[in-house]
């Protein structure tokens, strides 16, 4: 029973930092209509401007966190407005702009590497605290604190999307583009406000992750390989769907763990990524396109 709640804990916890990456990952895809890989690498940036305001300059760190969150937004949007506007107005393909995140992924991870070294850096917050027993499960202050957090973010993002103006302007670009031009949304400006939103949520994952675990120049791209990986899940165009995809790749690593041995977790991942691009390229709450109906 013990290991059963155990790996359970470990999933959500998984689950809920997979989810963060995932939604602002579907975000931008929903509404941009391509895969911004690099947006695993605007975790590691942040993670490591974290790292240098609160381990480096010795700042509060409640102030390095609000830094940094604003700090992963603009990020996001110089990298549209630097990289990615330019290529669109000159009518680049999908593949194109796939091809700049990736080079975008492989220029931060250098930059962080010539900024900081390759080594492994910790971000500490507090003293370490003692695990919480529950139902026989070891669970920290933190690693609740990161589901909370999470969740909370996750609902509101549901809610912004669902309920103010801009949400469903941004959905209204995600469904139709040119339909929303006629009625007087602009897409570039509805293209700022999803990267800004998108990456501000990565910062917010970013924190999370560097207070939980070490940060590494690299950690971007296996990141943003479980957050595409969650968000095929439940369906790369659906924000909600993106997120339970997440928290079950997240249970369903730590489970398949229980009987493999733990370096098989990102080949679960990969599994679990083939099945669905295979069988189900939508996802488990994504809309098939493309299919006439009667």
């Amino acid at each position: 029973m013990s290991v059963f709640v155990q790996l359970l804990i470990n999933g959500i916890i998984a689950g809920s930092i997979y989810a963060l990456i995932a939604s602002g990952f579907s975000l931008i895809y929903s509404v941009a209509k391509f895969m911004h890989f690099a947006h695993g690498a605007v975790v590691t940036v942040s993670a490591f401007f974290l790292f240098f305001l609160a381990s480096m300059l010795k700042l509060p760190f409640a102030l390095s966190a609000v830094l940094t969150v604003i700090f992963a937004a603009l990020l996001g949007l110089l990298t549209n407005l630097l990289c990615y506007k330019p290529l669109r107005q000159r009518k680049a393909t999908n593949a194109v702009l796939l091809i700049a995140s990736l080079a975008l992924t492989i220029f931060f991870q250098s930059l962080m590497i010539a900024l900081f070294g390759a080594d492994i850096k910790t971000v500490r917050h507090g003293q370490i605290s003692v695990g919480i027993n529950v139902l026989g499960g070891i669970i920290t202050k933190l690693q609740i604190i990161i589901v909370i957090v999470s969740i909370v973010l996750l609902v509101l993002l549901w809610f912004f999307m669902k309920k103010t103006r801009l949400g469903k302007a941004m959905r209204a670009v995600a469904d139709n583009k040119e339909v929303a031009q006629t009625v007087g949304i602009n897409p570039e400006k509805i293209y700022n406000y999803t990267f800004i939103i998108g990456s501000a949520v990565a910062g917010i994952a970013a924190i999370l992750i560097a207070l939980e675990q070490n940060i590494e120049p690299n950690m971007g791209f296996s990141l943003i390989i479980k957050g595409f990986t969650g968000s095929i899940i439940g369906g790369i165009s659906s924000v909600p769907g993106s997120i339970f995809g997440s928290y079950l790749l997240g249970l369903v690593e730590n489970f398949g763990i229980w009987y493999l041995p733990s370096g098989y977790k990102d080949a679960i991942a990969f599994f679990l990524l083939f099945i669905f691009l295979l069988f189900r390229p939508q996802g488990i709450l994504g809309i098939k396109r493309g299919v006439a109906t009667k």
